[in-house]
């Protein structure tokens, strides 16, 4: 998810200090995890770059637009927006900005513009290594209920974890037995396998204790990142029941 122009001279994360970084929404999930993973590895703090916010997205049909609270800019940070009229694919590839930080393939990418490569050739590799190191698999979604229903039907919070659980399970079966003929992938039973030997059987964990460490560090970089005003715990984020709810691979 880090696009860089072929011209800027960027070839590892360090290069990206003092450059100009594009993104169509500084707060959204995938650009916390972006910016805390680079401090983590690689020592790159969200302050050593200028951030460019684009007015346009060249993959909104895909993922819809920025949010409202995917705009949120925190103090201390150098910003300013890109011109009217033109998306994040066309500021890196004019050379507007130098990268750009995005959970999508801005258009450019997507159609094979030499302009523009992903930062890390090999990405697979790297976001692997990285697993491994850390255990962490980046949450950006979670399911929603209303706290005033929880708390009428207890047992409400249980039968969801259950029902998804249970969909994931059918769906777990079916990449084992016909995904390679759904997806039709040439190489899909080879990756499915690896993926099986390096995060386990339930790489798609669900519940609160198997996901901690993934969600202590999240809340971790938003506070870090000035995107929360103290470190939020993440048993905070959650109804009571909902923390009991867990499952086994």
């Amino acid at each position: 998810s880090i696009f860089v122009n072929s011209e800027s001279g960027i070839n590892n994360p360090q290069d990206l200090k003092g450059k100009k970084v594009g993104t169509p929404g500084y707060s959204s999930t995938s650009l916390v995890w972006i910016r805390g993973m680079l401090k983590d590895e690689y020592g790159l703090d969200p302050g050593d770059v200028h951030w460019v916010v684009s007015r346009a997205d060249s993959t909104k049909d895909v993922g819809g637009k920025a949010s409202k609270q995917e705009r949120n800019i925190p103090k201390g940070i150098k910003v300013s927006y890109g011109e009217e009229g033109k998306d994040e694919s066309e500021l890196l590839v004019s050379g507007a900005v130098d990268a750009l930080f995005h959970a999508a393939e801005p258009k450019a990418f997507a159609e094979g513009d030499p302009r523009v490569r992903r930062l890390f050739p090999d990405s697979k590799k790297v976001e692997q290594e990285y697993f491994g190191k850390t255990g962490i698999f980046p949450i950006m979604h979670a399911l929603a209920v209303k706290r005033t229903l929880l708390d009428q039907d207890l047992e409400l919070a249980t039968s969801i974890f259950k029902a998804y659980s249970s969909a994931k399970k059918m769906s777990y079966g079916f990449m084992r037995r016909l995904g390679w003929a759904f997806d039709s992938l040439p190489w899909y039973g080879q990756e499915y396998e690896s993926t099986r030997k390096l995060m386990g059987d339930n790489f798609y964990s669900y519940g609160y204790s198997s996901n901690l460490n993934t969600l202590q560090t999240l809340c971790r970089y938003a506070f870090e990142q000035g995107l929360a005003s103290r470190r939020v715990k993440p048993e905070e984020l959650f109804h009571p029941k909902a923390v009991q709810l867990d499952e086994k691979a």
